[in-house]
């Protein structure tokens, strides 16, 4: 375990140059440590992603402002190539604690931690696996995984409540778990509307029965965002759920294009993450508490507090949720229905399911 350790300044004034005109003696000079290396590495989305990798970096940023001598540092891969590479360089390094952040590092955090065991690391919405993608338990590895199923079954209810065509829409980057439970709980939110109130609302892009639907295949490709999400418009869409990372702001110039589409934004509020162009086309979003779930897991490391037990983002725990109303007007009762539901879903009395909810 690491000793905590005590910030250094080497006094090389003499104390004619510190108390001027006095002639005191130096002053001892005082033992301090070395920074405490809080490492991360993103996945190959850019670290300015509005999104995903962004949220976790202000969870490091987080961690340093609380705890003196944290030294924050961030390595972003520019590709696949990139991932293991970025990884190891930071174990190499010696760094004393690194972030991975989503699927795409799940193998490189499982060889690279499993290669370093007196390293501890903490990996965002997977746990590590190994070379054929069987999940590990490691020491030293902690999972940070959320329950957007929860979320998305409000953001799915409202999006039934506020569309104008009857018709709404979803995407995913890749078809990965963590992407797939936000279109699972966006489909049943969907569906809980049509119950409750004798609806018709149709979800395009995501079939939950089939598991199956549309992907952009990347989490960068802003074009191919706004591609898709226009093809959806021509299908009668008025919102747009991106769950694609950066691919989400074509989303938001599609609607930007088109009025009366509005977008509903991933893992942080994008009211005011994303573009501010897209303040008055942003309905909602579905939130994941990245920053102050990074900030304490690191904070626990740094403490000799360390578990490798899964800690997991729920509406129950704050760990997820929906952004409040911003600019964009939800039809009235619909803030008061969504905190029932949101109520029923914490005591257990609804429950919201997904294959790819964590376990």
């Amino acid at each position: 375990m690491k000793k905590k350790i005590v910030g250094a300044v080497a006094l090389f004034a003499s104390a004619s140059l510190m108390l001027a005109g006095c002639s005191s003696a130096p002053a001892t000079p005082t033992a301090t440590a070395a920074a405490y290396k809080a490492c991360m590495v993103t996945n190959s989305g850019n670290l300015q992603d509005k999104s995903f990798n962004q949220s976790s970096y202000e969870g490091v940023k987080k961690a340093a402002s609380q705890i003196a001598g944290l030294e924050p540092k961030v390595a972003v891969s520019a590709d696949d190539a990139a991932l293991l590479a970025n990884t190891q360089a930071f174990a190499t390094e010696k760094c004393d604690f690194i972030l991975t952040v989503g699927w795409q590092l799940a193998q490189a955090t499982g060889q690279v931690a499993t290669a370093n065991p007196g390293i501890k690391f903490a990996i965002v919405d997977n746990p590590p696996v190994d070379a054929n993608w069987a999940t590990l338990t490691l020491p030293n590895v902690k999972p940070i995984l959320f329950s957007t199923e929860q979320a998305a079954f409000l953001a799915g209810y409202l999006a039934a409540a506020s569309t104008k065509t009857g018709k709404v829409a979803a995407f995913g980057g890749t078809p990965e778990a963590p992407v797939k439970a936000f279109l699972d709980g966006f489909s049943d939110g969907i569906d809980k509307f049509n119950t409750d109130n004798s609806g018709s609302v149709k979800l395009l892009g995501w079939n939950k029965a089939k598991q199956d639907g549309t992907f952009s295949g990347d989490y960068t490709d802003i074009a191919k965002g706004k591609t898709l999400s226009e093809q959806f418009i021509a299908q009668g869409a008025d919102i747009i759920l991106p769950v694609a990372g950066q691919v989400g702001e074509g989303a938001g110039a599609a609607a930007l294009e088109h009025a009366g589409t509005s977008v509903i934004w991933v893992d942080s509020d994008g009211y005011l993450t994303a573009p501010a162009a897209y303040k008055p086309i942003m309905l909602t979003s579905i939130q994941k508490n990245m920053t102050d779930a990074v900030a304490s897991v690191i904070g626990e490391a740094h403490d000799n507090k360390w578990s490798n037990s899964t800690f997991v983002g729920t509406l129950a725990n704050g760990g997820v949720s929906i952004a409040p109303e911003h600019e964009l007007a939800w039809p009235a009762g619909v803030a008061a229905k969504l905190d029932a539901l949101k109520a029923d879903i914490v005591s257990g009395k609804l429950k919201v399911v997904s294959a790819s909810t964590p376990n």
